[in-house]
């Protein structure tokens, strides 16, 4: 049966993407490898690979198409051997529902296996060279359709494994290439009930407000422009919408004299003129969060749904403002790398995150953000928590103001406000306390930072 091509998931928050520009037309012949389309995501315009090897039959989604849900078919792929008359004549297929409703009743024929999309099923690996159909899609104890791969099926009939004792990492539980290739003949099935809270659908918390309709109508009569939400602006109001809905924020705040910083950074760049490199508070910020959190291990944590994952590296993510958003890039190993390292790498990183020029990888994972905000004249502010992480410092601009001195004296210090952001599910006041302690000891006596 021909193949259905699947709008992929190219990151992990992408739930609907654009059709940007389809690279082939009906009739082309596709191998593995070859450029089909480009999508632009909520963070990017990315490529999407063919899979497998075959010509495309029809396509089904036109380019420029926009709110693409993923998993949604569209093109169809036909192999060796098909032709345009065994593709269904009808409109493109709805948009898929929870396994719960779409597994077929125990009359209806085998429905044609659902294709590819990087990250949703056998992304990047093209099927062996074989005649054999895959089997039937096994059923489970209660009669119910195990979902799998075409390709997943075929392995696991050569290997003799047992489709029903496989978790599979697919989309909704889909069973695929990988799942297979690594499971042995007894592996056993999760049947836990955090499995079974992980595999089902989340459910978006409902708007909060008047409707957009209502909302239009307040101001009917007003001079109003509209702008079009486009895909990372709706990932953003999701995404922290959920956090401040979800996320039990508690905000520690302190005030740093980075006087000392700021002369040992003047010192530092002028003997750094000569390579080219100057430094910015912001590094030395980086910096710090990085040493502190290997300091203070038992926060450098993000929360997991039923568990918290403890990081060994610090992996900081700093907020990089965009037209239309922003990004949060992130720097692993932060707390083994240079200033200098440092600063280079989030300057190129903050240069193609406004190109939007950055792969998944260099946005994803951390357990820490940085949000600065000083550079803009704000003295302090409470930034959201990026989920999953465990924590975000907002740092204010470097401002002068009095103080008392250690003798009891009033004079005049360089004062930087910070708030740090907390997610009490996987850090405690007193814990966040001292990791807030670490990184203020750090910038007030950047030194230490060299040892």
């Amino acid at each position: 049966m021909p193949t259905e091509i699947l709008m992929p998931a190219l990151s992990p928050t992408m739930e609907e993407g654009t059709l940007a520009k389809w690279l082939v037309k009906e009739g082309d012949e596709v191998a593995s490898g070859d450029i089909l389309a480009e999508i632009e995501t909520d963070k990017a315009t990315m490529e999407f690979e063919a899979v497998d090897e075959g010509t495309i039959g029809k396509i089904l989604i036109a380019e420029g198409s926009e709110g693409v849900k993923v998993n949604t078919p569209i093109a169809v792929l036909l192999e060796e051997g098909e032709s345009a008359d065994d593709i269904d004549s009808a409109a493109p297929a709805k948009e898929e529902k929870p396994q719960a409703e779409e597994a077929p009743k125990a009359d209806e024929a085998e429905t044609p296996e659902a294709g590819y999309g990087r990250g949703a099923t056998d992304a990047n690996d093209a099927p062996p060279k074989s005649d054999a159909k895959a089997p039937a899609a096994p059923k489970d104890d209660k009669g119910g359709r195990i979902f799998a791969s075409p390709l997943a099926r075929r392995i696991a009939a050569d290997k003799g494994l047992d489709l029903t004792q496989i978790e599979g990492s697919g989309p909704r539980g889909r069973i695929v290439k990988a799942d297979v290739e690594s499971a042995q003949p007894t592996a056993a099935k999760a049947d836990s009930p955090a499995a079974a809270k992980d595999a089902a659908p989340v459910t978006q918390p409902a708007p909060a407000g008047p409707s957009s309709d209502a909302v239009r109508k307040m101001y009917a009569d007003r001079e109003v422009e509209e702008v079009k939400l486009d895909g990372m602006r709706k990932t953003i109001a999701a995404r922290l919408t959920e956090a401040k809905q979800t996320v039990p924020h508690f905000y520690l705040r302190r005030d740093i004299q980075i006087d000392a910083l700021l002369s040992f950074r003047s010192d530092l760049n002028k003997q750094l003129e000569a390579r080219g490199v100057k430094l910015s508070v912001n590094d030395f910020i980086i910096k710090a969060c990085a040493l502190a959190l290997q300091s203070v291990p038992n926060a450098n944590a993000v929360w997991a749904g039923d568990r918290i994952l403890k990081l060994k590296p610090s992996d900081v993510a700093v907020a990089v403002a965009i037209e239309g958003g922003l990004f949060t890039p992130v720097l692993q190993d932060a707390d083994t790398k240079s200033l200098s390292t440092l600063s280079a790498q989030m300057k190129d990183l903050a240069t193609r995150a406004r190109d939007r020029k950055l792969a998944p990888h260099e946005y994803q994972g951390g357990s820490f953000a940085i949000s600065n905000l000083g550079m803009f004249g704000i003295d302090n502010f409470d930034a959201v928590i990026n989920p999953p992480h465990g924590a975000i410092l907002a740092v204010g601009a470097g401002v002068k103001k009095p103080i008392i001195g250690k003798d009891g004296e009033i004079t005049a210090a360089t004062v930087m406000s910070v708030t740090l952001s907390v997610d009490h599910r996987v850090i405690d006041g007193a814990l966040g306390a001292q990791l807030l302690n670490a990184i203020v000891e750090n910038l007030e006596n950047p030194v230490i930072m060299l040892a």
